[in-house]
């Protein structure tokens, strides 16, 4: 079909292309002056069909288009360069002079000088930069010429602070270009017709969705290992892997691996080196604790063909678009569908290729989890993302930001903060003590000058303190950093960063290792740990933990996975479960195997005492808050001391005193009655609240991460945190940004809806009790996870050992006599 504008035409014509319905309908919406969220595939020329209206539209204009037309938003300041290519390299093709350029935290001071002379026709920017134009004054005429802003890789961004802070900044802009047009772009994502809502906010009328019906064909395949433990624990297996992963990197042009996390990133990189060495210069890493310059030669190397892969993290998840991948590694569960297709849409990107993504398990049961993601992907149960409500952390924000910008009337600004999504609900209350907080600072805070930063006069608000001005800018955004000591060379080249508690515990002269380096730890000294190249011939060195490594199954996974053990389900078979049936005979002769239809319980005994194994398919973070709650109502009225341990299947109770298995006790244990007032019982919520203030605060304006000469950094931010932590308790009881804390320690830490969920599942299935002799395949792991917290490590292997030695002879019989 031809597209419908004369310019897009002829730069289709010139390539050879066709295009897609997807694009032709986006470049229609668009010349009617509609705004609207788009939705297809990764590698199917989703810029292009948001890119080339507002491109043909200034093409058919007679004179030069005056100041910024086109504001391009990306999740990460990474991706901007590339973004920025990818925009500019259709306009070289059409001849055309309009200019797109860059502005982000990593953009120099002379470019954003002369950025603050002249905006370009399009500029690619990220929401905390949106966020920061607006503090100046003359902001409002610099973007009086826009006419459209496209918000890339949406899905990233929506159910997040940085999402809230887009739709506000939005908001503002709509209000400076009443006409203004919005669109949204999207690969993976569950809940469209709702991210639509978001993105529009007031005007969700005038919205469109483009939902893409392509299909891309991929292939999907799983490494099968030689032998699979029928006692799953722990990741070991995934790296007794690393020979034949190493032989599949020589099959193709380049890969990426990708890893859950940045240790493990570390470790598969050294076990990719030892089990090749030809691997030796041919292959990188690339992950967020790295600094930007090694970051970006590994990029470089990448595009030039130099490597034969590199070892990621999220940091390679989105949009740099590397046209030599053929083929990605998925090192362990993807934990989510949407994570799982999105990293395979990284490969593939030549005309007429496939993407293709190699499975790499690293425990028995991440085969189940891989099987359990393609039945998702051919059933097209994609995650949803929940969008936030009312932050009030962020509001303070960016009250502040428009008030320093220009002198705004409280009325205007309310009705603009009321036409986003997060607080169409905003009370009048509410909004009156974000403009009292942010002027006098509150009952606790009043007597503080630094605390009075907006003035209020006449139903108007200004900001004047010069210096209040420059810390604002310094802070502006929603990202919150961990306490992190940066590593660097005694010559001052930067490596990156490692988190402040692994590097305090080495001590000088220790060998580790970073960015596939060993280095040896000179010295530490404020935030700064200079190290040296450590020669091989010493120890091996340690790979540095960073928080936040274990990731939960995501709904939709869990119940695939759960629908996967049920024998009823009708699935297609797929080699990972052929894998495991002999894990799965064993679970079915010594018990059954659990699925979502039954709440399965299993009662053991061992050394340590009594055990109940409950299989909710939860996920890690719904089933902690599960545990704590059947834990603390278990042993309520008796001295019992239950422990709680659990991963994504479910979890598991131990006491030296008898638990029961008895239907009734557990029902009530179960019960969605008291729920919240029972979690802030049995849990240590005061802490976990003061660790989730300290972001608030953070986000608040309450404290400054940045300052101008200040080496003390987060350690800083932790402390003057937790002081006003307790100050608000005290004086200030009726803080709403504690009220904030307490709502985002219990969605963030405990997942309450997801257990309010599941608790209502359980209400409404039958239970399974059984009897144990001995652990069984899918108790095991939740068992062995708790010895590291109550033994030490040397004693838990031997323990371990022991019961794999007793398991395994056991299980032997099973399929020996099969």
């Amino acid at each position: 079909m031809k597209p419908p504008h004369p310019t897009i035409h002829r730069l289709f014509a010139a390539r050879g292309w066709e295009p897609h319905d997807f694009q032709i309908e986006t470049w229609r919406a668009y010349a009617e002056g509609k705004s609207g969220l788009l939705h297809a595939p990764t590698g199917t020329g989703k810029t292009l069909a948001v890119w080339l209206g507002p491109v043909a539209e200034a093409m058919d204009e007679t004179d030069a288009p005056d100041g910024c037309r086109v504001l391009w938003l990306t999740p990460l300041r990474a991706l901007a360069q590339d973004t920025a290519r990818s925009l500019a390299e259709p306009l070289k093709d059409l001849g055309s002079k309009l200019e797109v350029a860059v502005r982000t935290g990593d953009t120099s001071s002379y470019r954003k000088a002369k950025l603050r002379e002249r905006l370009p026709f399009a500029l690619v920017t990220t929401p905390e930069s949106l966020s920061l134009m607006l503090t100046y004054e003359d902001s409002r005429k610099k973007l009086e010429h826009l006419t459209c802003v496209v918000i890339d890789e949406w899905h990233e961004l929506i159910g997040t602070k940085r999402g809230v802070q887009t739709e506000l900044c939005l908001a503002r802009l709509r209000h400076w270009a009443p006409s203004l047009r919005v669109w949204g772009i999207s690969a993976t994502l569950g809940n469209l017709k709702q991210a639509a809502e978001v993105l529009g906010g007031s005007s969700v009328a005038e919205m469109i969705l483009v939902d893409s019906t392509i299909k891309r064909a991929m292939q999907i395949r799983t490494l099968i290992p030689k032998s699979v433990e029928a006692f799953p624990w722990g990741g070991h297996l995934g790296l007794a892997m690393a020979k034949r992963v190493a032989e599949t990197l020589h099959l193709v042009k380049a890969s990426l691996v990708f890893t859950n996390t940045r240790s493990q990133s570390e470790l598969w990189l050294q076990a990719l080196l030892e089990a090749d060495a030809s691997l030796n210069d041919r292959i990188a890493i690339h992950h967020g604790s790295l600094a930007q310059d090694e970051r970006r030669e590994t990029e470089r190397r990448l595009m030039q063909g130099d490597l034969l892969a590199v070892v990621c993290t999220s940091s390679l998840d989105l949009g740099l678009d590397f046209s030599c991948i053929e083929q990605v590694i998925q090192i362990g569960s993807p934990k989510g569908v949407a994570r799982l297709l999105q990293r395979a849409g990284r490969s593939g990107h030549q005309p007429g290729s496939t993407p293709k993504l190699l499975c790499v398990p690293t425990n028995a049961l991440e085969l189940l989890e891989f099987a359990a993601a393609q039945d998702a992907i051919d059933a097209r149960e994609i995650e949803s993302k929940r969008p936030l409500v009312a932050p009030l952390d962020v509001l303070i924000q960016h009250v502040t930001t428009c008030a320093i910008g220009e002198r705004v009337a409280e009325a205007q600004l309310l009705a603009e903060v009321r036409s986003t999504h997060a607080y169409r609900t905003l009370s009048a209350e509410h909004w009156e003590w974000v403009l009292g907080f942010i002027s006098d600072g509150g009952a606790a805070l009043s007597t503080y000058p630094q605390y009075r930063k907006v003035t209020r006069e006449q139903g108007f608000l200004h900001f004047t303190d010069k210096r209040m001005v420059q810390l604002h800018r310094m802070n502006i955004g929603t990202i919150t950093a961990d306490t992190a000591i940066s590593l660097r060379f005694a010559n001052g080249q930067r490596l990156g960063s490692v988190e402040e508690g692994f590097i305090r515990k080495l001590k000088r002269g220790a060998p580790f290792i970073f960015s596939g380096r060993l280095l040896e730890l000179v010295r530490v000294h404020q935030l700064i740990a200079t190290v040296k190249p450590c020669p091989r011939s010493k120890a091996r060195g340690e790979i540095p933990i960073w928080v936040g490594g274990k990731m939960p199954l995501s709904t939709e996974l869990s119940h695939a996975v759960a629908r996967r053990l049920d024998a009823d389900a009708m699935l297609p078979a797929r080699p990972e479960t052929q894998a495991i049936e002999h894990l799965l005979r064993i679970q079915r002769t010594w018990s059954q195997v659990p699925n979502h239809r039954v709440l399965q319980i299993e009662h053991a005994h061992s050394r340590q005492g009594e055990h109940l194994f409950i299989y909710t398919f939860a996920g890690r973070m719904a089933n902690e808050g599960l545990g704590a709650l059947f834990a603390h109502r278990l042993s309520e009225g008796s001295p019992q001391s239950i422990q709680v341990t659990q991963n994504d299947y479910g979890f598991c109770l131990t006491s030296s005193r008898p638990l029961p298995l008895d239907e009734t006790r557990l029902r009530k244990a179960a019960s969605a009655d008291d729920l919240l007032e029972t979690l802030l019982a049995c849990l240590n919520t005061h802490e976990l609240s003061r660790t989730r203030f300290r972001e608030v605060a953070r986000v608040a304006g309450l404290i400054q991460q940045m300052q101008p000469g200040d080496s003390k950094g987060m350690r800083h931010i932790q402390t003057s945190a937790g002081l006003l932590f307790e100050v608000f308790g005290r004086y200030d009881p009726e803080n709403l940004l504690l009220d904030q804390s307490r709502r985002e320690m219990l969605e963030g830490s405990l997942d309450l809806e997801r257990l309010r969920s599941v608790l209502h599942d359980i209400a409404n299935k039958p239970m399974r009790l059984i009897e144990l002799k001995r652990l069984t395949p899918m108790a095991f792991p939740l068992w062995a996870e708790r010895l590291n917290f109550v033994i030490s490590t040397q004693d838990a292997a031997s323990v371990l050992e022991e019961m794999l030695i007793t398991l395994n002879s056991e299980a032997h019989k099973i399929l020996n006599h099969a």
